[in-house]
């Protein structure tokens, strides 16, 4: 029997982090992982691979419509599908291959079935052959992630109804492509398909996209994507599909009760959200706690209520994003040798990857009027800024919340071009407890968009030149 001080099961970004990090501190390591390839949900069949085709499809749209504008002719852009499919998957396959040399680089012994745990200390993995072999650990720590949520009344078939991982893969265009559920995976999905060609309707349960965004990004945001040929249908409800015709009709309600329709459709996706992935692990068994949503229960260590059993990432409470359970895993490597590993869940930063991007960190103003917190509002536009009104990317602003009293950043949220890349400023100023004044008073090269961060700072205190 093989012995170890961790053994971390899934190699998603939160057990491939963790078990590089334990690994640093000195930890013999071994990773299982249930399928073929390193790298989880995120590499294979999330974050990455979709974040290239949001390049390409947006490259392709750039060369139909903005480069002409630019004087530059290219002619009308022709789609290879297939061409952009392997773009894709090269890029996918660099990933997971950087995993696995992460991997050996620091001898992390790798095994590859489905990890269960069989008692105290020890982690059974099943291979393909049905062959089992047992591994002894001093802890174990439970990444494996999340699974797509299903839909009552809504057989997906990774074909014509779609979940992301199908919605990654598709081998044409379809012409109309009904998304229900208006979160991050689908308006990103949406984006996609719709720069390369199809009629983009969403469906949403509830009366806005994006839940859990700050209410005044979310209306702006809508607005863009409606501009760019987005349909939504809010606070309905797909009650069913009928797949037995040549295109799918898809039966949608409203949720306060009236009328119903029937959309036609080609393809469907289906991204209503994910859930918690622990089948087969062994946790009742073992003992471990559950939430009533089916989340694996820890402490403010991570730690379950079983001694030597920890849990990161998507299958505890929290936001179901990479860094985040990449933080947690860290956490936990450093605590298991002493060290004050540590999460500030109060600064995770969230980004929606369509054109333009939407990111925030911290509160929204909606959490901190619940809260009671005094705060005051800097907001700076776009249209405004230099770098963005000559590229002709004015879309969208910058929105910074401070406390009334000690002008302490609260919240940033920004929606526009590379959004992304500029809300980690914002977020390395929380994490210091800085001020807006601070931000307001920090030089920024010109001209950049990111000159629209320090003017929202300045706007808290009225006082943004550029407006």
């Amino acid at each position: 029997m093989s012995s170890y001080d961790l053994v971390v099961i899934g190699t998603g970004p939160g057990g491939y982090v963790c078990a590089i990090r334990a690994a640093q501190l000195g930890m013999k390591v071994a990773v299982v992982e249930k399928n073929p390839t390193f790298g989880g949900t995120c590499l294979n069949v999330g974050c990455i691979p979709s974040k290239a085709l949001l390049h390409a499809s947006e490259r392709f749209e750039e060369a139909a419509h903005m480069l002409p504008k630019m004087g530059v002719g290219v002619g009308t852009p022709t789609l290879d599908l297939a061409a952009l499919m392997k773009f894709k998957d090269d890029g996918v396959d660099g990933n997971v291959k950087g995993v696995g040399y992460l991997f050996k680089k620091n001898k992390i012994e790798t095994f590859t079935g489905l990890g269960r745990i069989i008692g105290t200390g020890k982690v059974e993995v099943k291979g393909a052959d049905g062959k089992t072999e047992t591994l002894e650990t001093k802890n174990i720590v439970i990444a494996t992630g999340s699974d797509v949520a299903k839909l009552k009344g809504v057989e997906i078939d990774e074909a014509r109804i779609v979940s992301s991982t199908g919605a990654l893969k598709l081998d044409k265009v379809p012409e109309n492509l009904v998304v229900i559920g208006a979160g991050v995976i689908g308006l990103e999905l949406g984006s996609v398909w719709r720069r390369l060609g199809a009629k983009v309707t969403v469906v949403e349960f509830l009366d806005r996209i994006i839940p859990g965004m700050d209410g005044e990004i979310a209306k702006s945001f809508q607005r863009i994507l409606e501009k760019q040929g987005f349909a939504f249908k809010l606070g309905s409800k797909v009650t069913g599909v009928d797949s037995s015709g040549k295109t799918l009709k898809v039966q949608v309600e409203p949720v306060a009760g009236g009328n119903g329709e029937t959309l036609e459709a080609d393809v469907v996706l289906v991204a209503t959200g994910r859930v918690p992935y622990t089948d087969g692990l062994g946790l009742k068994e073992a003992g471990v706690e559950l939430d009533q949503r089916g989340r694996i229960k820890t402490d403010a260590h991570l730690s379950t209520n079983v001694k030597g059993i920890y849990a990161i990432g998507d299958v505890i409470a929290g936001p179901m994003l990479a860094h985040k359970a990449e933080d947690e895993g860290v956490a936990v490597a450093e605590t298991l040798v002493g060290q004050a590993g540590h999460t500030n869940y109060d600064v995770i930063p969230s980004v929606i990857y369509t054109f333009p991007e939407v990111a925030s960190v911290g509160k929204t103003e909606e959490e901190l009027k619940q809260a009671g917190v005094v705060y005051n509002v800097g907001k700076f536009p776009f249209t405004a800024n230099g770098r963005t009104k000559v590229n002709q990317t004015t879309d969208g602003f910058v929105k910074i919340l401070a406390d009334a009293k000690t002008d302490r950043v609260l919240g940033a949220h920004i929606i526009g071009a590379e959004a992304g890349e500029m809300i980690h400023e914002c977020a390395v100023l929380m994490e210091f407890g800085g001020a807006a004044e601070d931000l307001a008073r920090t030089c920024h090269a010109h001209p950049t968009r990111s000159e629209a961060v320090k003017e929202a700072a300045m706007a808290v205190a009225k006082r943004a030149i550029h407006m």
